[in-house]
């Protein structure tokens, strides 16, 4: 089902730039459609945001295929997720090949979420929790991912970083931020690229924003 749209979606994240063919495959084998509630199924494969309830959505192909790319990993690699959602970039990453560690912090997205992955057989391990304090016990990881939107970068997740890793997180106000992609060479330096117009969520938690 839906097999053409997911072809047509991953040529269109090709001619917008999106040169990794292990992302680009990834686009053509999950089921966007599944990780959408059902009144918005129709609009599945088109390349936009969309709501998902309780405030949060499902990011923009683009946007998670773009993140995805920036991570430059290798099958295997350990990648911390912040803010699972309804799944979707967690289930790329997974068909990746990564080894996937995921928190969310709303309680009942998580859980439906956690439904989902066990009927589609996601391999990622979830937790309910903060995710701006990350998960230090799985730490150092390859790669880790915020899809959430927040005021600063927390230290948390610059240290569970392994050397090489790289953090990918959205940084600025409420209403839009800088994608903030950091490599890290030592344990005290990093290097910075900022890709601009960027709008996430807000990230709730302690280094992030107050709940309103």
């Amino acid at each position: 089902m839906y097999e053409n749209e997911r072809n047509e979606l991953a040529e269109k994240l090709k001619n917008k730039g999106i040169s990794d063919e292990d992302v680009l495959s990834a686009f053509r084998k999950v089921q966007r459609h599944l990780f959408v509630p059902d009144v918005m199924k129709h609009h599945s494969y088109v390349d936009t945001a969309l709501p998902i309830g309780y405030g949060q959505t499902i990011s923009q192909p683009y946007t998670v295929a773009f993140m995805t790319q920036a991570l430059d990993l290798f099958p295997d690699s350990k990648v911390l997720e912040i803010g699972t959602g309804s799944g979707f970039q967690a289930a790329i990453l997974a068909e990746m090949g990564m080894k996937v560690y995921t928190i969310e912090r709303n309680e009942k997205i998580f859980f439906k979420t956690q439904k989902l992955f066990d009927e589609l057989k996601v391999r990622a391990m979830m937790r309910c929790g903060d995710g701006t304090i990350g998960w230090n016990e799985y730490a150092p990881f390859d790669g880790i991912i915020v899809t959430a939107g927040g005021p600063v970068v927390p230290p948390a997740l610059k240290k569970q970083l392994a050397v090489n890793g790289r953090l990918v997180i959205p940084v600025g106000d409420r209403q839009g931020q800088t994608l903030q992609i950091y490599t890290k060479l030592s344990e005290t330096d990093f290097k910075l690229i900022e890709v601009p117009n960027f709008a996430f969520v807000p990230l709730i938690g302690k280094d992030g924003w107050k709940e309103k």
